[in-house]
């Protein structure tokens, strides 16, 4: 069973605050007009992390973090079954930062759920241990569309990645647009709207948490959004990555979000149409990846029984809204 160690932060004045309104009918006018004066005050935003064994990377995205203006109300950082000196350097050169400890792992998706529970702020700023904003006034230009848009749940940008790197020198990235997923490597959640959904499901253990997530948005009428307002710069470490692993695990989760999300008879179908197209891209790389493939087909036939208690199926016009997004 993961364990978790919990360093709370030092005391931070946050950078921004939202000013609540919970007056009722019945207020004099004079306390009306002096409420109304008051300068309106920004949403807080808090940061989350999660990292296993990349302590260079998370150290250069952390130093980067640190000189956000605003800065973030907190930065949460999630050390999952790190057996390198992660924790040190956290612990010696960021002491502001919460640290939390998974000992052994839980995942990146366990992770970031609860990290998303836990943290404080109003707007949460997901980023890999190998990612951060471009900008230093990020917030700021975040935070307004927020504020103007309350059917807005989650906010993501463009990114620079060494992983494509036409992108490094790119300087257009089209127009804002809605899509049916997003990166957690840098990507803004609406905390509130998250706490009203399932959110990311912890059994994914890692990939295909954000196009779930994205489903649940798009059914409960929320929108996800691509904007070039600001640019994620993404190293894309190679270490702990394994091609055939991460293609095991997007397949299997697919299916396993088909079975929780899809509705019936629709999922017969759609269960039909991934199991062929990962099956396809298997046959792309050749004899040894399609010999592999019933390793993901035996997991999913094992957490079939889980998905099956969690099922919440979103109505078949939600779901094909969603499959039409780009």
């Amino acid at each position: 069973m993961a364990t978790g160690g919990l360093r709370r932060p030092r005391t931070r004045s946050p950078s921004t605050s939202f000013w609540p309104d919970h007056d009722r009918a019945g207020p004099s006018a004079g306390f009306r007009s002096a409420r109304r004066s008051r300068p309106a005050k920004l949403m807080t935003l808090s940061v989350i992390i999660t990292t296993r064994d990349r302590a260079t990377d998370l150290q250069r995205t952390c130093d980067v973090v640190m000189q956000l203006r605003p800065a973030p109300n907190e930065v949460l950082v999630t050390a999952d079954g790190c057996t390198d000196r992660t924790l040190d350097m956290v612990a010696d050169k960021f002491p502001e930062i919460t640290l939390i400890a998974n000992q052994p792992g839980i995942g990146s998706v366990a992770s970031r759920d609860r990290m998303m529970r836990q943290a404080r702020g109003d707007l949460v700023l997901a980023l890999d241990d190998d990612s951060y904003p471009e900008q230093l006034d990020c917030i700021t230009r975040i935070v307004p569309f927020f504020e103007q848009r309350p059917e807005l749940a989650v906010l993501h940008f463009p990114q620079r990645t060494d992983e494509y790197s036409k992108t490094l020198s790119q300087t257009e990235f089209g127009p804002e647009h809605l899509t049916r997923s997003f990166a957690n490597s840098g990507a803004v959640l609406r905390r509130s709207t998250y706490l009203q959904l399932p959110g990311f499901e912890p059994r994914f253990f890692h990939m295909y948490e954000e196009p779930d997530y994205a489903l649940q948005c798009v059914a409960a009428g929320y929108d996800v959004l691509f904007s070039p307002v600001i640019t994620i710069r993404h190293h894309y470490s190679g270490q702990a990555r394994n091609e055939m692993r991460v293609h095991h695990r997007h397949a299997r989760n697919e299916l396993w979000s088909t079975v929780m999300r899809c509705p019936f008879p629709f999922a017969l179908a759609v269960l039909t149409w991934r199991v062929f197209s990962q099956f396809r891209y298997a046959c792309k790389r050749g004899w040894f990846w399609v010999i592999r493939e019933p390793t993901w087909w035996c997991q999913v036939l094992a957490g079939i029984p889980s998905c099956l208690r969690k099922r919440t199926p979103v109505s078949w016009a939600s779901y094909k809204r969603w499959l039409a997004l780009p």
